[in-house]
């Protein structure tokens, strides 16, 4: 939405917002341009990093309203809620760099020596910032909401930890040259995020080795265990549902599934996207396509490249 985020009334535009979420857009409005662009963010990664699963995250579309699959605590919901959760918090601290928002500013400047080839400068992302803020935002609506279960608060809660975490600790060394003609010989560096893909496929490994879990009292207080007691305990970084996803393969919308039918499968891979996983053995059509592509590109002395348009069919193979 193209709010021009200036006047509280604004807060009440955003559907979904619990009343401590609202409070906090009252009082941070130049924040919700970055949560705003989180959401974004957190639909178009997703349905990236999950193109070529029989699962594609369209189901977050309708986000803020959540399709069965993601209210019920599934693996599916538990990448959502991690991946949501470090979108915010990276958002938020990428917006102090850029100064967009007048409450921070770049991140502190790292505590560890730096080497001999370099200082620390320029501005680093203010991570911290963007945890402390993300977090707020993030939590708020599972502390506050008479929805869900004890359990079912307990997981989310847990997976936001856990995309922050992943978030953290992507947080790598960047450096810029100078010297003469480009020569290094001196860099500046700082501390900076990578983009929200490479958290993401972090995250992707997470949910596929996710562990089932339940709510159970254990020496007075509620804790989430492992559902098969042979499991090693739940460790901070894994991420944790609690029950089994559909299989997705056929429609049922009760749970949320859309099936596959219809979507593009990868004749020659043997991966998730291969036309016998993606279609679950229904099989699949083949059709043709007609695309344009460059070609018989020559490169001109100075500096230009010439190409021509190639008209090129293409096999294509859809889920029966």
């Amino acid at each position: 939405n193209g709010v021009a985020w200036n006047e509280t009334h604004h807060c009440r535009l955003l559907a979904g917002l619990v009343p401590d979420q609202f409070q906090m857009c009252r009082r941070n409005l130049e924040v919700m341009h970055s949560i705003v662009r989180a959401a974004r963010q957190t639909k178009s990664v997703c349905q990236k990093t999950f193109a070529d699963m029989r699962w594609n995250c369209s189901s977050i579309q309708r986000a803020p309203s959540f399709g069965p699959d993601l209210l019920k605590g599934t693996r599916e919901s538990a990448f959502v809620y991690a991946l949501a959760a470090a979108a915010v918090a990276h958002a938020i601290a990428q917006a102090c760099t850029s100064g967009e928002l007048p409450l921070c500013s770049c991140g502190s400047v790292p505590s560890e020596v730096p080497g001999p080839d370099f200082r620390w400068g320029g501005c680093g992302d203010n991570l911290s910032y963007g945890l402390q803020l993300g977090a707020a935002f993030a939590d708020s609506p599972l502390k506050s909401s008479k929805l869900g279960t004890p359990a079912l608060k307990a997981v989310n809660l847990h997976n936001n930890a856990v995309g922050r975490q992943v978030l953290s600790d992507s947080l790598d060394t960047k450096c810029k040259c100078h010297g003469v003609s480009g020569s290094c010989s001196v860099k500046t560096c700082w501390k900076g995020l990578p983009n929200l893909g490479e958290i993401a496929s972090d995250l992707k490994s997470k949910y596929l080795a996710a562990v089932k879990v339940t709510h159970r009292l254990i020496g007075g207080r509620k804790q989430l265990i492992p559902k098969e007691m042979d499991v090693r305990p739940v460790k901070e970084a894994d991420l944790v549902y609690l029950i089994n996803s559909p299989d997705y393969c056929t429609p049922n919308l009760h749970l949320g599934s859309l099936g596959t039918q219809d979507r593009q499968c990868n004749k020659t891979s043997v991966g998730s996207d291969s036309c016998n996983l993606m279609c679950c053995g229904r099989g699949y059509n083949a059709y043709t396509e007609e695309v344009v592509e460059r070609c018989h590109c020559k490169y001109h002395w100075c500096c230009y490249v010439v190409c021509k348009k190639c008209r090129q069919k293409v096999e294509r193979y859809v889920c029966k």
